[in-house]
């Protein structure tokens, strides 16, 4: 078989068409130089001639005058100019052009001068008009040479003439041919290659080129096209995989949203019954179930005790109310269907499964259940069964992961309940162990002493002792009243709560009570500005306050009450009054020591110190101040105000220096 002979490139073809026009363009220079080598050579040559019709002159001048020594050495002269014209020089150049007529004419110089040179070196002068007439002879011989010289040299030159013309024609002629073929070879196809590039930038991806070469831009044509069909199979595959991909984010986005609203549910859900319920629903449909079922294992019995079922017949709910341990309403559990992923079962509902509780699923009408366990930390809490009335639908794993993540929210909500309603116990004990601790620290020592002084009034009634009865009625009387202020001012501790963010205000109602209760002068001062404290750091200070007015009520014997906070660099809150004050050996100072080490308790739980402070006829001070600006400045979502939470601009903020007096 024969093969097709092999594409022409384009630089073949450029090649052959610059090789061609290169060797015209050499040919031509190196004629038109050859050309301008003879024109030069027969120029110098003419010259030479000239100089020999100059010689011829100056010797019959001197034959005339008979100076022989002057004829020898212009004869010697003569001779070697006619020599170099015969021999030529080629590094001149110098030459004498060999045609006939040139050639025969310089034979006669030659021969003309062979004749005179023998007459006029011969001694002795002669006649100036036969020497003068032989010169003219030479010369004209000379001139007959030259003019023969020069009509070849006219004939070179017109050869040259001719030739520089078919070179401008030549030039002329390669410059078309030059661009023709630029057009036939480059421009053409790259038009067409353009055209076809504007026709895909539209999107007219259809587009094709021909260029009817098999050069590069055939090859170049043949990739455009090859380019233009993948580029078109590209986009439309690209479309495809668009709609697929816009599908899929829909179906993520409508996942995404199940999983906020539950989030959002489980956040707001008001009890554990509002939680499982609506948990129950959104799985069911989520699971594209029947029924769904909700159990919750009871940690003591190992039980499933059913929460809440959505889709499901009263009197089914009634059969599925507690589930024994490793016993299966639904029948036979065969193996998990392999396309679900680990941890959720398929189970088919056998309807030969023995008992009637086994077959009431399929009473029902349920042939099939999902079961996905709900678990917390590798802990197994419940499971959520979903019932169908036929074959479990087929589920991409994004579903399944749907379903495990729904699960996952139900165990975490159901976890936080019950560690809210831990807080609220343990809450609960706390401030039950700090009514005790506050009972037996006030009253139940006043009891205790009312006690001591009950036994003292009977004894001293027995023996009839009279003053002593009175004494001991005005100490029971004592008692009483400071076991009722007692009760009053516990009364106002626990009631005291923080006011949102601002402790200040809180401050000023307590100093308010307190003047109420006692009747004594105080005084609020209030510097720097800071973050606000947390509502739990803002009770214990509270508290801490409290206390000390307690003691200044109690033990000053004082006539005013000062109160100052500081904000800034870190909080700092000063209770002191002009009491009698006291020493720390004093046996008074003693019975503060109970609410001391109270004050003292409460600020290390917050992360603060008290310092007492006091001296006989000075008052007494009582310093809170936290140890690091961090410890109570730290913000957070509980310590900033409701409407800076928000976004909103909050109150303005007090004055340095504020002062406020009850």
């Amino acid at each position: 078989m024969r093969l097709p002979p092999p594409p022409r490139t384009l630089a073949a073809k450029l090649g052959t068409v610059g090789a061609l026009l290169l060797a015209l363009a050499l040919g031509s220079i190196a004629l038109t130089l050859w050309v301008t080598w003879q024109l030069e050579g027969g120029a110098a040559a003419v010259n030479e001639a000239g100089r020999l019709r100059m010689q011829g002159w100056r010797m019959a001048q001197a034959v005339s005058a008979g100076d022989l020594p002057r004829v020898e050495r212009l004869a010697e002269q003569f001779g070697d100019s006619v020599a170099l014209l015969r021999a030529g020089d080629p590094a001149r150049p110098l030459f004498v052009p060999r045609d006939a007529a040139t050639l025969s004419a310089f034979d006669d110089v030659q021969r003309n001068w062979t004749q005179q040179r023998a007459a006029w070196l011969r001694a002795g002068a002669r006649a100036s008009g036969e020497v003068a007439a032989e010169a003219e002879a030479l010369v004209q011989d000379i001139d007959r040479f030259v003019d023969s010289i020069e009509a070849r040299l006219a004939r070179w030159t017109a050869v040259l003439t001719t030739f520089q013309l078919l070179l401008m024609g030549l030039a002329i002629a390669a410059g078309i041919t030059l661009l023709y073929a630029a057009h036939l070879l480059i421009f053409r196809p790259l038009a067409g290659l353009r055209r076809g590039l504007a026709a895909v930038e539209q999107g007219d991806l259809s587009a094709r080129v021909e260029i009817g070469s098999r050069d590069e831009f055939g090859a170049l044509g043949e990739g455009f096209n090859r380019m233009a069909g993948r580029l078109a199979d590209s986009v439309h595959g690209l479309e495809r995989k668009v709609a697929e991909k816009t599908e899929k984010l829909s179906t993520e986005r409508e996942r995404l949203a199940v999983l906020y609203e539950a989030s959002r549910f489980v956040a707001r859900a008001p009890s554990l019954q509002a939680l499982a319920d609506g948990f129950a629903e959104r799985m069911r449909r989520s699971g594209r179930a029947h029924a769904a079922l909700l159990r919750w294992q009871d940690s003591a019995s190992g039980r499933f005790v059913l929460l809440a079922a959505d889709g499901v017949a009263p009197a089914m709910r009634e059969l599925e109310q507690c589930l024994e341990p490793g016993r299966c309403h639904c029948g036979a559990t065969g193996p998990a269907d392999r396309t679900v992923p680990t941890g959720a079962r398929v189970i088919a509902i056998s309807a030969a499964a023995e008992g009637g509780e086994a077959r009431h699923c399929r009473n029902f009408g349920f042939t099939h259940v999902l079961t996905l366990p709900v678990c917390l930390q590798e802990e197994l809490l419940g499971e959520v069964d979903l019932l169908y009335r036929g074959a479990v639908p087929a589920r991409a794993p994004e579903d399944q992961a749907l379903l495990d993540s729904l699960a996952s929210h139900l165990a975490s909500g159901m976890e936080r309940m019950r560690v809210a309603a831990l807080e609220r116990e343990a809450a609960v004990s706390e401030e039950r162990g700090l009514i005790a601790r506050e009972l037996h620290d006030s009253i139940a020592q006043a009891l205790a002493f009312m006690k001591i002084q009950i036994q003292l009034l009977r004894a001293a009634l027995k023996r009839g002792d009279t003053a002593a009865s009175e004494q001991g009625v005005q100490e029971l009387d004592a008692g009483v009243r400071e076991s009722m202020a007692d009760v009053r001012e516990l009364l106002l501790h626990f009631r005291t709560r923080a006011q949102g963010d601002d402790i200040v205000a809180a401050l000023k109602t307590t100093l308010q009570k307190f003047h109420h209760q006692t009747g004594l002068a105080t005084h609020l001062d209030v510097q720097g500005h800071g973050l606000p404290l947390p509502p739990d750091v803002q009770v214990q200070a509270l508290h801490v306050v409290q206390e000390a007015l307690s003691n200044v009520r109690k033990h000053a014997g004082a006539s005013q009450v000062w109160l100052d906070v500081r904000q800034h660099p870190r909080w700092r809150i000063e209770v002191r009054d002009d009491g009698r004050g006291f020493t720390a050996g004093d046996p008074a100072a003693d019975e503060t020591h109970v609410g001391m080490r109270i004050m003292r308790e409460r600020a290390a739980g917050i992360g603060a110190d008290v310092d007492v402070a006091s001296a006989p006829g000075e008052g007494t001070r009582v310093v809170l101040q936290w140890r690091e600006p961090s410890a109570a400045e730290a913000p957070s979502m509980t310590a900033l105000p409701a409407d800076a939470a928000s976004g909103a601009a909050g109150p303005a903020p007090r004055p340095s220096g504020q002062r406020a007096v009850a």
